[in-house]
């Protein structure tokens, strides 16, 4: 099959390069059938995209087909694709760092290509990097969870940008949103960006990479790299905007060691912001992390989880719950300690809104004394690493005064309908 006959036209981003390979919006019905990956679209045409290309990959252990070979793996013994080099993002590109860390630069054992450690890598050593390993075309493969603070959409767009500055092309093989098409919550603004959100996208972001990419490409990349990169999408077959990953077939392969299950991603946008709370854990180390979530027994209690049933949020209970996260991440006292908290079941995942959900956990937690704003004294400026998660001081500042979930909720409310027009011309399903 010729390459060119695989390649549709633009939508949206044409002028700025944004080719896409694949099917079509699905069907009616398609819930049912499995969803075909953009690295099965691939494979499926023998890596026409790549033919004649030195690629370089940006992956780690998601990058898997629907048997579960991955992308580095089946490139290298393809005898069509000339493999120069790996990126691996947080966590490493075969997946054994924790939460902050990465495996270092060194060379792949199953491969023997080098594979360069890529973890908050300032824009000057992506385009070394790319650089140095000699690669024409760079390919992302990442499952992303569909949150703004989840930080492998930022290495996607860091990496394009470098592409852009150094004449490479960009193509990123599109997997589902496994928490579905919607955007929800806060936006970020520039006053607040990090490593946890280097632009101005919802929190909830609603989008595939490919669509992230469109996006990137098109809002931030002609400013910020002084042209859009070459950018290919392969995409995605039979997924739909209101699909789960449940809903998909997809093979679920962990993000991240705290991303363990479907379940965690679906709660994740919500309970994730827990990491700005000092005094409470998100259950890193747990089988259930971003699901449980307490202090120190000495401090929080069941009332916490009454007090939330008793709000009837939809699509979701709470049930009190006792542990002790083996893991850290960046609150050190509550080490194998005793927490009292919740256990968040998603009963009804149609209904079930995460950010809300997060919300109202933080009201009725923040009522607690014990409950403390987490502060980084790397950052006198912009202290409360809650802003960062959230865009801004708003929701804390909300909160420290008193606000309830409809008031804190609605805050956001021209913001993401603004946003929902802006991304608009880059969706693809």
């Amino acid at each position: 099959m010729q390459r060119r006959n695989l390649l549709i036209g633009a939508v949206g981003a044409g002028a700025l390069g944004a080719g896409t390979l694949g099917a079509g919006p699905a069907s009616a019905g398609s819930r049912v059938r499995r969803v075909r990956t953009g690295l099965d679209e691939l494979v499926s045409s023998g890596f026409a995209e790549l033919a004649g290309q030195r690629v370089g990959v940006v992956s780690n252990p998601t990058g898997v087909d629907a048997s579960y070979r991955h992308l580095v793996d089946l490139m290298h013994g393809s005898g069509r694709v000339r493999l120069v080099a790996a990126f691996g993002p947080e966590h490493g590109f075969r997946g054994s760092a924790q939460a902050g860390g990465s495996e270092g630069t060194g060379v792949d054992a199953r491969t023997g290509i080098p594979v360069y450690d890529a973890y908050g890598a300032s824009q000057a050593r992506w385009e070394a990097m790319f650089t140095e390993a000699g690669v024409d075309t760079v390919v992302f493969d990442i499952q992303d969870v569909g949150v703004r603070f989840y930080t492998y959409i930022w290495t996607m767009y860091t990496s394009m940008v470098a592409a852009a500055r150094v004449g490479k092309r960009y193509v990123v093989l599109d997997r589902p949103n496994p928490i579905g098409g919607r955007a929800y919550g806060p936006l970020m603004t520039s006053a607040y960006t990090s490593g946890v959100g280097l632009k101005e996208i919802i929190q909830q972001h609603g989008m595939t990479v490919g669509e992230l990419a469109r996006f990137f490409n098109a809002t931030f990349l002609p400013a910020e790299a002084g042209r859009p990169v070459d950018l290919h999408v392969v995409r995605c077959r039979h997924w739909k905007r209101d699909a789960l990953a449940a809903d998909t077939g997809v093979p679920w392969v962990m993000p991240s060691p705290n991303m363990p299950t479907p379940d965690t991603a679906l709660v994740y946008p919500g309970t994730g912001l827990f990491e700005g709370v000092a005094s409470i854990t998100e259950g890193r180390g747990t089988t259930r992390p971003f699901e449980l979530i307490g202090g120190l027994a000495t401090d929080f209690d069941h009332h916490w989880g009454d007090r939330l049933n008793a709000r009837n949020l939809p699509g979701v209970e709470f049930r009190e719950a006792y542990f002790s996260p083996t893991s850290a991440g960046q609150k050190p006292d509550l080490l194998n300690k005793l927490c009292a908290g919740v256990e968040v079941k998603v009963v009804d995942p149609a209904v079930y809104d995460p950010i809300r959900t997060g919300v109202a956990m933080l009201v009725e937690a923040h009522k607690y004394p014990a409950f403390a704003w987490r502060r980084d004294s790397w950052d006198a400026v912009r202290p409360y690493w809650i802003d960062k998660l959230t865009g801004s001081p708003r929701l804390r500042t909300q909160i420290d005064a008193g606000a309830d979930v409809d008031d804190v909720v609605g805050a956001w409310a021209e913001e993401l309908a603004t946003f929902n027009r802006q991304r608009r011309p880059y969706l693809l399903y």
